[in-house]
């Protein structure tokens, strides 16, 4: 996949209002769980990074020095090294490990009801230039020929993102990343069902399909659809 955007670069660079420190391990380590990084890859240069993230590059390198402690990332040395992401995506159903109090993951799906939709619906009412076009397009295409459900579960992810990114909002890009990353912390304490993952599909093929057409309406009406069955397949499973 190509594209003249970085999806990378718009999550980590949302605006944020808390310290420094905590605040660039959390942008990190969640860009890292949603696969903005995926496994393997090598995050942007140090210089980059921390201007992309508005820190300083002694702010970053004790960001990354957490990160590594925490075994989401490792750092290899030498002419080609650089930081490179340690954390094989998760199969949904095999982490039961709930850290986030019931409350807060469920308050996040009444907020997810009302971000999402009003995202999809502004991304829709832009006139979008090639490369956002072909940047939603690969994160739809990259969910479509995942190879496993825990492929498709960063995929998904990545392409509501992606959805976000489009609306050239840092503040809805940071309010969709957090809902995402609540929604990824409960979706892969249950398992993978295939007749729910079929449904998704369809739904973020509509969606897609909306936003390049540029019917803001339908876009918002098919993901609050999304968003409730989402929901109600979490309240029914998580208890």
């Amino acid at each position: 996949m190509h594209t003249g955007l970085d999806l990378g670069a718009t999550v980590l660079g949302a605006a944020r209002g808390r310290h420094a420190f905590e605040d660039c391990v959390e942008r990190l380590a969640t860009a890292i769980r949603l696969g903005v990084y995926p496994d393997g890859s090598t995050l942007p240069p140090e210089r980059e990074l921390s201007v992309r993230m508005g820190v300083s590059r002694a702010t970053l390198r004790e960001a990354i020095a957490a990160l590594r402690t925490a075994n989401l990332v490792r750092t290899t040395r030498g002419r080609s090294g650089g930081t490179v992401v340690d954390h094989p995506p998760v199969t949904p159903g095999e982490d039961r490990g709930i850290t986030t109090p019931r409350a807060v993951l469920m308050d996040s799906l009444v907020y997810r009801r009302i971000v999402e939709p009003g995202a999809c619906y502004l991304a829709a009412s832009r006139s979008l230039d090639e490369d956002e076009r072909t940047l939603l397009t690969d994160a739809h295409a990259g969910v479509v020929e995942a190879s496993s459900p825990a492929e498709h579960r960063l995929a998904d992810s990545r392409l509501h993102l992606a959805i976000a990114s489009l609306t050239g909002s840092d503040q809805l890009v940071d309010a969709v990343t957090n809902v995402q990353a609540h929604l990824h912390e409960m979706l892969i304490a249950i398992p993978s069902l295939p007749v729910n993952i079929a449904h998704s599909s369809r739904q973020h093929a509509d969606i897609v399909a909306a936003i390049l057409r540029g019917n803001a309406k339908r876009a918002r009406a098919t993901m609050e659809n999304h968003c409730d069955d989402t929901a109600a397949l979490l309240r029914g499973l998580l208890g």
